[in-house]
């Protein structure tokens, strides 16, 4: 039987990426599910560490959780996911959108993964369809499919919380870009609908947050419903041909993240390193001119 009080959620916050992970947690027992996990990496020297996973695993344990999922929303860009590190000390299987299978194929071609890398999702335990639910003690927890910015992005509406990925973000911030290949303006303006078709009191939590203009600190939770009146790309019934325009102009302003280069290659991995050549080291290959 679903419970029928909130879920519990603590969210962490990693300032290098501006990145949110969050810890979802039943309220009426231990288990709990991590979404969006952060492995640090320094990119200059191509070390990684683990201090921001460290974190939330000591949280878990400390509280007498039990993990059962490390979810994540898509194939982040911007960020290292440590969903393997956190599984291979606390459990839990780790899941995803079944279209990462789309962007596994786009971008094995980019980087000329070769066949040994595996495009059927198969480095994850659970690939999410639409509609498919998931249970987290006595939390129901469904899917919705939410692509624009990548193919394969989820919503998990677990309880009275969404959690939205890099879809939307604060409303006095906005959506999501939509140039990463296999993005789409006009699909993102859909999936921003279906989670505002949700109820008004349902609760936000997005995966990023960087401060709007005005705003002194950092913030990762709003409602539906300040979503649909506030939101200044997609609230007040903004029409999508204006969306489109809007998101394609800003779009083509927008420099490529910082780490898109190791965190794609890692992340559509399900968080692991590119297999280690005969010297015992694992390489990241950076694609000239290619994305």
């Amino acid at each position: 039987m679903s419970s029928p009080l909130p879920p519990k959620v603590h969210a962490f916050f990693d300032e290098a990426t501006n990145t949110i992970t969050y810890v979802v947690q039943d309220p009426e027992g231990r288990a709990c599910a991590v979404i969006d996990s952060v492995l640090d990496f320094d990119y200059p020297s191509g070390r990684t560490d683990t201090r921001s996973a460290d974190a939330v695993i000591a949280f878990i344990r400390d509280q007498g959780l039990d993990l059962q999922w490390v979810l994540e929303t898509h194939v982040h860009a911007d960020h290292l996911s440590a969903a393997p590190y956190i599984q291979e000390r606390l459990g839990g299987q780790i899941g995803i959108g079944d279209r990462i299978t789309v962007v596994q194929e786009t971008f094995g071609k980019i980087f000329n993964e070769g066949t040994r890398f595996q495009r059927d999702g198969s480095q994850f335990d659970r690939l999410f369809h639409e509609g498919d639910v998931l249970t987290i003690g006595h939390l129901r927890g469904e899917v919705l499919h939410t692509p624009g910015h990548t193919p394969a992005c989820l919503t998990y509406v677990i309880g009275d919380a969404a959690f939205v990925g890099d879809t939307l973000f604060m409303p006095d911030f906005g959506t999501a870009r939509c140039d990463f290949p296999g993005g789409s303006a006009e699909v993102m303006f859909d999936s921003v609908q279906k989670i505002l078709s949700l109820p008004d009191t349902t609760r936000i939590f997005v995966g990023h947050d960087y401060k709007a203009p005005g705003r002194d600190d950092y913030a990762w939770e709003s409602t539906v419903g300040q979503q649909k009146a506030r939101n200044i790309h997609v609230g007040a019934g903004r029409s999508k041909a204006d969306f489109v325009a809007m998101r394609e102009t800003r779009d083509a302003t927008l420099a490529m993240p910082r780490l898109i280069i190791p965190s794609l290659q890692v992340n559509m991995r399900a968080g692991q390193m590119p297999e280690p050549e005969e010297n015992g080291i694992s390489y990241l290959k950076v694609p000239v001119n290619g994305i």
